[in-house]
């Protein structure tokens, strides 16, 4: 069935934003779809999720940050502050009232702050489980500034922008200075993570963006969660082939 795009206005004034959503209606608990960097809503592993929950009747919600896909905003004015703010707003309005949260790779990150967040001034909306897919926690700092060389740093912090090349992509990401140093307000890695539901962590051992043992230090950072973990020898950092997206499923599926 064909969805309508729905908008939801988040911010105020300069930082006033439009973002696109896209809801189906079904049984709960609800799944919610969390993309990654420069990712959007219609990838390939959120459409499957589409076409799996419209076959088994669940609800499904999904949408792209400010500055991704068919969102209104810049991209390169785009912060982890700002991207959580835009997730707060979607599973405020829309999500079901304790759904099931799937974070690919930055959205892994975003996926374990909103849970955060919702312990502190919602309880009652904290997921009721979380499937992390090569889940880049602390990206920004850990898998960026900390492997920079001392030439790209400096560009960033001269210039405040690097424009790096992607194999995902034709354009370049550009990392700006102010992504970093907003990173640094939401770092995990340090301290212990409670989520309060379970966890099921997919990672593809030749994963070149997000290495497995990063999703193992995550794990450590878990002690008080039911944590489950698939290492998939021969995945990569999208893990989109078929039977990945069969893993996927089967992970929502053990949850609820």
């Amino acid at each position: 069935m064909l969805q309508e795009i729905q908008e939801i206005a988040v911010g105020e004034g300069p930082t006033a934003r439009r973002l696109a959503v896209l809801a189906r209606s079904g049984r709960e608990p609800g799944i919610v779809w969390l993309g990654g960097f420069m990712s959007d809503m219609r990838s390939t592993k959120a459409e499957a999720l589409d076409l799996w929950a419209e076959k088994a009747g669940r609800a499904y919600l999904r949408f792209d940050y400010s500055g991704h896909g068919e969102s209104g905003g810049i991209f390169e004015e785009g912060t982890i502050s700002r991207w959580l703010e835009d997730t707060l707003a979607v599973l405020n309005r829309f999500a079901p009232s304790r759904p099931i949260l799937v974070g690919s790779s930055m959205g892994g990150w975003i996926s374990l702050l909103a849970t955060r967040e919702l312990l502190k001034v919602a309880p009652e909306r904290a997921p009721a489980g979380i499937v992390l897919i090569a889940p880049a926690i602390d990206f920004t700092e850990r898998l960026m500034w900390d492997r920079f060389p001392d030439a790209i740093k400096q560009a960033i912090e001269e210039t405040g922008v690097f424009h790096r090349p992607s194999p995902y992509s034709e354009t370049p990401y550009p990392i700006t200075r102010t992504l970093i140093e907003d990173g640094r307000r939401h770092l995990l890695f340090g301290e212990t993570i409670a989520t309060g539901c379970p966890v099921h962590i997919l990672q593809g051992m030749k994963d070149p963006d997000v290495p497995w043992d990063h999703a193992m230090k995550l794990v450590e950072h878990l002690p008080g969660d039911n944590v489950s973990t698939t290492l998939i020898k021969d995945g990569d950092h999208r893990l989109s082939r078929p039977e990945d997206l069969d893993r996927l499923v089967a992970a929502i599926e053990a949850i609820a």
